[in-house]
């Protein structure tokens, strides 16, 4: 799979967690006060910055490791939170700029922690290991808000779904390959290109993070669809979305890579109706806001 592809894959097999805001109960003044379950955290984590140039990154968890090549601060964040760039508020100019390179280890156990766990949960927990991270080395503080503004809701289209139900326990011999041609993964994976959405195994979450980011607004699914699915999306992007996805003048393309897209293709409503049985229609809900309260250039590793 073309580099690009397979970061963007594992950046987002990684960072796909839905988080909700509970309000507190309230307490008995005679009560004492409760103490919040600290988060879990790296052992050790080395924090470099990156100035190479290349526009390539990649962020990946991996058994007892978590490495991020070439990333941003606002990036991290917004894999750790699970909220879309648009989501985010506050903070300097540095936090979309500087890059930086991350290896760091994951506590003893963990790994076979997140195993005995449902997806949802784990890539939760997952989450909670970067808000760490962010908190500890980059100082960061952060609150949250809602705003009533534009969302589209994710309905299903008038002649049903037609994505396909994910096959329990499937191993997917012909789905997503690695640069020496042979399958990687099973089920629970995406790769996403410019102009180019397929999932193997997903749940519907997936999807709908992808199409927030692309759209710049939040997804609401409204679909009712439970499981996991199988699909692929294709349709004419943008300029500006296109470029999210272009790696350096070299980079050739891998063996799995995806064709460019067609200039003539539908837009993605269009594909998200024809391809999927599926439909976005806009509306007007609340969306979390994320607003950074503080956040420093990270520590001395």
């Amino acid at each position: 799979m073309n580099s690009k592809y397979l970061s963007a894959l594992l950046a987002v097999v990684a960072a796909m967690v839905v988080f909700g805001l509970a309000s507190a109960p309230q307490i008995p003044a005679q009560s004492p006060p409760t103490v919040a379950a600290p988060l879990p955290s790296f052992e050790v984590a080395s924090i470099k910055p990156n100035r190479s140039g290349d526009m390539r990154t990649g962020i990946r968890f991996q058994p007892g490791r978590f490495t991020a090549t070439g990333t941003t601060v606002l990036r991290l964040i917004t894999l750790a939170y699970n909220v879309r760039d648009f989501q985010v508020s506050g903070g300097a100019s540095w936090i979309s700029s500087d890059k930086y390179d991350i290896d760091a280890k994951e506590p003893d156990g963990f790994s076979e922690e997140l195993a005995k766990l449902p997806m949802d949960q784990r890539r939760e927990k997952m989450g909670l290991l970067l808000q760490s991270l962010l908190a500890d080395r980059f100082q960061l503080k952060v609150s949250h808000g809602t705003k009533e503004l534009p969302v589209y809701a994710l309905v299903v289209g008038k002649n049903g779904p037609k994505i396909q139900v994910a096959k329990p326990g499937g191993t997917y011999p012909s789905g997503f390959k690695g640069p020496d041609g042979r399958p990687i993964g099973g089920a629970g994976m995406m790769r996403v290109g410019p102009g180019e959405l397929t999932g193997q195994g997903v749940p519907l979450a997936f999807l709908v993070q992808q199409l927030a980011q692309r759209l710049g607004r939040n997804v609401l699914d409204q679909t009712g669809l439970k499981g996991n699915y199988d699909f692929t999306l294709k349709w004419t992007p943008d300029q500006s979305s296109a470029a999210m996805f272009q790696g350096p003048p070299s980079g050739g393309p891998g063996p799995d890579s995806a064709p460019p897209p067609d200039p003539s293709g539908p837009s993605i409503f269009t594909a998200v109706q024809e391809q999927l049985g599926l439909k976005l229609e806009s509306t007007k809900g609340p969306v979390e806001i994320l607003i950074i309260d503080h956040v420093e250039p990270p520590s001395e590793n």
